[in-house]
């Protein structure tokens, strides 16, 4: 069983960025607990202030990164921090949907689908705007920062970070995709395009954002589902079948144990969106 309790508030859900790290400092991470640990830490406001930008640097020190790059685009609101481990491995992890900041919540309404001619296939309009804005400082940071020295990369993100790190996938080819909570992104053509990437694409329970946009819109998702249980334990591409009625038992139990609570999430299929209840399945 996960050694991090189940998380069912609404800071968890609203604001990640209160956390803090998981990273404890002399302990050894596999690339995986670096890359979902990262998506939590793209929440953390290192822009707004040098106090939250040095948590956000002590808190990858942790984890054995050196100092963080901030990627931002002000005019989308969308962010990315990158940073080098001591291994030599570039890790770029790009921030999810925050619910107060209104251009988030356009970027994610702009579900009709653009051609993305960086790779072939349609997509979301949203989503394609956001990752353009992004690419031109990221590939500056890989080509000539300190990214230039790296012998592998990781694409990171959450919700919505998790959309904008399987786009620029297509263009920057990492040695391993890790998302969480990510919505659909493109059609089959665009999924296509990610055949030859290495994608860890976790679907925490109930988590509804998993399921945006709905299939029969034209969208697809990108790599095998890795499916963490209501009860917190990750498996690999489970049938469908098993999926299903986990979700009806953990909903259930969802209403009896904590829907009731103050300050908790009112549904399970919002409660499981937390990067949080992401983390807990990786670390004990």
């Amino acid at each position: 069983m996960p050694g991090i309790a189940y998380d069912p508030s609404r800071t968890a859900l609203y604001s990640p960025e209160r956390q803090e790290t998981l990273f404890e400092a002399g302990q050894r991470y596999t690339p995986i607990q670096r890359a979902i640990e990262a998506s939590r830490l793209a929440y953390y406001h290192a822009e707004t202030s040098d106090g939250e930008r040095q948590r956000l640097a002590d808190a990858l020190a942790r984890g054995g990164f050196g100092p963080p790059t901030l990627i931002t685009h002000a005019d989308s609101h969308s962010l990315a921090f990158a940073a080098l481990h001591a291994d030599g491995t570039a890790l770029v992890s790009f921030r999810g949907t925050q619910p107060d900041e209104i251009r988030d919540v356009a970027t994610n309404l702009q579900a009709l689908q653009v051609d993305w001619p960086e790779s072939g296939g349609r997509v979301h309009a949203g989503f394609a705007r956001a990752a353009r804005a992004l690419l031109p400082v990221l590939r500056e940071w890989l080509d000539e920062g300190e990214g230039a020295g790296r012998n592998a990369l990781i694409l990171t993100g959450h919700s919505l970070g998790a959309a904008l790190a399987t786009l620029v996938a297509t263009v920057l080819r990492p040695s391993l995709l890790a998302t969480l909570g990510s919505p659909r992104v493109g059609n089959t053509a665009f999924v296509a395009a990610l055949a030859e990437v290495e994608i860890l694409r976790l679907v925490n329970g109930c988590d509804v954002v998993t399921q945006l946009p709905p299939a029969f819109s034209l969208y697809a998702h990108a790599g095998p589902t890795s499916y963490i249980s209501c009860e917190g334990e990750c498996m690999h591409n489970p049938d469908v079948g098993f999926i299903e009625s986990d979700r009806a038992q953990g909903r259930a139990r969802y209403v009896v144990d904590h829907a009731w609570k103050r300050g908790a999430v009112l549904l399970r299929d919002l409660a499981d969106h937390a990067p949080i209840n992401y983390a807990r399945a990786y670390f004990g």
